[in-house]
């Protein structure tokens, strides 16, 4: 493979692994509160129940 070839191949990779970490580093985690929690759980109880009764 010509050296130029081989350029083309370590920059698509070092772009995929540079997009990959920087994914990385942008995620953040969502802080909830209790109350906001304890909501999801209700809603979540609640299709769940109704689900189990659909079927």
């Amino acid at each position: 493979m010509p050296a130029i070839g081989w350029i083309i191949l370590l920059a698509a990779l070092g772009m995929i692994v540079g997009s990959l970490f920087l994914l990385r580093d942008t995620a953040r985690h969502m802080p909830l509160s209790e109350e906001k929690l304890e909501k999801i759980r209700k809603r979540k109880a609640e299709l769940e129940a109704r689900e189990k009764d659909e079927d």
